[in-house]
């Protein structure tokens, strides 16, 4: 489970500004740990069908923000997607 104190060291590694939160490149962050973090749940229980539709919901919204992101700031794409280890 994502704890307040592991989504606000999220938040400060990638915020554009003090105090920024709703930016694509923070959501982006926060989804990307969510799902790391309920593909670890999902490899220990197996038959967890809720969880796992879950995890799908949570890569399309993440999908989504680094879509738009691409298209309106392709170079904070890029250091987004390496900092956290995507593919492309």
């Amino acid at each position: 489970m994502l704890t307040k104190q592991k989504k606000k060291n999220e938040i400060k590694k990638t915020q554009r500004h003090e105090g920024d939160t709703g930016s694509p490149e923070v959501q982006v962050a926060v989804l990307t740990r969510r799902i790391e973090e309920l593909s670890a749940h999902l490899d220990k229980n197996r038959k967890d069908k809720s969880s796992r539709r879950g995890l799908l919901g949570l890569v399309a919204t993440r999908r989504k923000h680094l879509k738009y992101l691409e298209g309106t700031n392709k170079r904070s794409y890029n250091s987004l997607v390496k900092k956290l280890g995507l593919k492309k």
